[in-house]
Parts: structure tokens; C-alpha cells; sequence
């Protein structure tokens, strides 16, 4: 799956392709994309293996060029998590998507009009206000919308809360004919997806029994992918950071640190003591989501070394555990918490292989939360 033939971004350092990672201007992403390929190759294998179609969700990386990677790997389609980053993806050719967020209000709805007019689309939905204006949205449209019932599972998040409220809602829609009932998704709780996967079992089984055909059962999520496998009555798994990985990842021991294809480069601009360096890559370039850990990130040069704190342009590391300190102006990379934030904390990407900058790629669907 080479990448070396992606588009330039034009407005940005040409002179920095063909040259080491080491010149490029601070905070940036970095992204090794032989690891991206290896990360790619490994999951879509396991979901065809398992006869599982893989549907990955794009907000990781937020790029149509990294999208469509994923789709020639074997990929069945991509998740979307808002409108404008849907319609990012159908500009640039992506044919299939799934929009997993509740649409409400006039101007969004009009724009899921246009955009179900121009790719295959399925929406989610988990009440009858969301249902009633999709339906009067896609009136007259020459086929109708493909609708999934959202289901909390145990998440706690969006979703209707039990089997007979998941079939209550499928009625809803297969009464518009406007809507088309497809199935049901969930995003489970991490640690629980084989409950998650009865639960939607017992949902299944019940729209079926009332003649609701429910082809699809989508279910999802990076930390529990391994056993996706094994959910039985799931037949399409929605996974994002899989594409990068990250620090999170490798605590629950999902990745290993190799597997780990985005850094964050930054420069040591300041140390005030032995023990403590200040870093360039502060809450704008490093997410301050901490997802249980410790610190604002990993740095592999120096794994005993703490991100303690962020201000806004400013990271601070302590040192004092760890003998082999940088100097100011030494760059150093660092494995996010949270790679996913990442990407839209920044607008472009510096892909490389073996050291050296080949492709600068505008993360296109940054800032697309509407």
C-alpha cells in the first residue's frame, strides 16, 4: 500500500522532501508511514479473517488521502463523526460513509440532503425528534436513508437504553418512506464489549421476530479490537487509532511502542535546572487529555522522563530520573496520550519514511465539528 504517490501540500516547506525529519520546523506531526501501513495491513487482515468488514473512522486522521488507504486496504466504508468531516471525505471521493452523531436543525439537515445525494449514506439516531426530521428531510429524495438505531450499551453515552427501546425506535423509522431501517451501532464501554454484543443480540433478535431485517450490527473501538473477532452477532467493527496508535494504547497494551506512527516533534528551548526542560509543544500541540495515565505524553530517547504539565506554548518535562538529558535546541519526539486530538490541533502532517520527510499532507478535515 504505498503512499509515496499522495499530493504535495503546496503551500508548505518542498524544500524539506527527500531530507531528514530533523529540519522540520517545531511542534509538528510527524507521521511514519511504514508503520501506518503495518498498523493497516494488521487489523484489516484480522476483520477479514474473522469476516468482519472493517469501517474505520476517519476522525484519527481526519485526512481523505490516509481514507482512501484504508478503503484499498479492504475497507467496507468510513466513520464519520460530524457532517463537515463527511463532506471533506465525499469531495474527495469516498463513496460510502456512515455519520455516527445525532443530526438536528435545519441547515445540518439540509446539508445531509445534499451529501446523501452524492455517496451512499447512513445516519444513526436514537429518538424520535432525530427520526421525524430526517424523514421530512430526505421527503421526495429518489432513495431513502439508511438509518442504524444508536444503542448505549453500557457507554453512557448517546443511545437508546434497552433492546425493546431499540426495536420501539426501529418501527418509528420503517414506518417513513423516506427512511430505510439498516441495523444497530453501538460504541461500548472499553472492557465490555462481549456485553455489549448480547445486548445487541437480544436487540437484533427482537426486531427480526417482528419482520424488521437488521443486516448490519455495527460496533466499535481501538481498545477492545482484538477481540472483535469473537462478538459473534457484530458484523462490522468501527476502529480509528488503530491507524496511529498512542500512549493510551500502549497501556492497555493493544500496541506496542513500534507500532506508534504519529509523534510529536518538539524543540527543548529552555533548562532552567538539571532536572527540568522546556519544550515547545505545550496544550496546542499535545492534547492535555490524560485517559488514566500520568503525563502528557511519552518521549521513547527518554523513557524515563515525565511531560508533568502544560501550559498552553509550553511543555514541562522532568528530567531528574533520567541520566541521558537533551540540551537546548535538541529535538526530541513525543507519543501522545491521545493521537486523535492531535490531529486537529494541526494543519498539515509530515509523512517520512526511513528518517527522511516524503509528503506533507493537509489534515483537511480538521476543525470540521459541525
Amino acid at each position: 500500500m504505498p503512499i509515496s504517490s499522495l499530493p504535495l501540500d503546496d503551500d508548505t516547506n518542498r524544500n524539506l522532501i527527500g531530507q531528514s525529519f530533523e529540519g522540520i520546523d517545531t511542534p509538528a506531526v510527524v507521521v511514519d508511514l511504514d508503520v501506518v501501513e503495518a498498523n493497516v495491513r494488521r487489523f484489516q487482515a484480522y476483520c477479514d479473517d474473522h469476516g468482519l468488514g472493517l469501517r474505520p473512522h476517519i476522525k484519527t486522521h481526519k485526512i481523505p488521502e490516509f481514507a482512501a488507504l484504508q478503503m484499498t486496504a479492504g475497507a467496507v466504508g468510513i466513520n464519520c463523526q460530524k457532517i463537515g468531516e463527511a463532506e471533506v471525505m465525499a469531495d474527495a471521493g469516498l463513496s460510502d460513509i456512515l455519520i455516527t452523531f445525532n443530526i438536528l436543525g435545519p441547515a445540518k439537515l439540509a446539508r445531509l440532503r445534499r451529501l446523501a445525494e452524492r455517496c451512499a449514506l447512513t445516519v444513526t439516531a436514537d429518538n424520535e425528534t432525530v427520526v421525524a426530521g430526517l424523514a421530512a428531510t430526505m421527503a421526495g429524495a429518489g432513495q431513502p436513508l439508511d438509518i442504524l438505531v444508536e444503542c448505549d450499551t453500557g457507554a453512557g453515552r448517546c443511545g437508546v437504553q434497552s433492546p425493546e427501546a431499540a426495536l420501539d425506535l426501529a418501527r418509528r423509522i420503517a414506518a417513513f418512506p423516506a427512511l430505510r431501517f439498516r441495523g444497530l451501532m453501538t460504541y461500548p464501554k472499553a472492557g465490555a464489549a462481549r456485553a455489549a454484543a448480547d445486548w445487541l443480540a437480544k436487540a437484533k433478535a427482537l426486531c427480526e421476530a417482528d419482520g424488521l431485517p437488521c443486516p448490519v450490527v455495527s460496533s466499535g473501538g481501538t481498545p477492545d479490537m482484538w477481540g472483535a473477532g469473537d462478538l459473534g452477532t457484530v458484523t462490522e467493527y468501527r476502529a480509528g487509532t488503530y491507524f496511529y496508535n498512542d500512549r493510551s494504547l500502549i497501556a492497555r497494551k493493544v500496541c506496542a511502542v513500534a507500532d506508534c506512527a504519529l509523534t510529536v516533534l518538539a524543540t527543548v528551548v529552555s533548562r532552567p535546572t538539571a532536572g527540568r526542560a522546556i519544550i515547545d509543544a505545550g496544550s496546542k500541540a499535545l492534547t492535555s487529555d490524560l485517559l488514566g495515565l500520568e503525563g502528557y505524553g511519552f518521549i521513547p530517547s527518554l523513557p524515563k522522563a515525565s511531560i508533568y504539565a502544560l501550559s498552553e506554548e509550553h511543555g514541562f518535562v522532568d528530567l531528574r530520573d533520567d541520566a541521558d538529558r537533551p540540551a537546548v535546541g535538541d529535538k526530541i519526539r513525543i507519543i501522545p496520550n491521545h493521537a486523535c486530538v492531535v490531529s486537529n490541533l494541526v494543519e498539515r502532517v509530515y509523512a517520512i519514511r526511513d528518517g527522511k520527510v516524503v509528503d506533507i499532507l493537509r489534515v483537511q478535515a480538521r476543525g470540521r465539528s459541525q
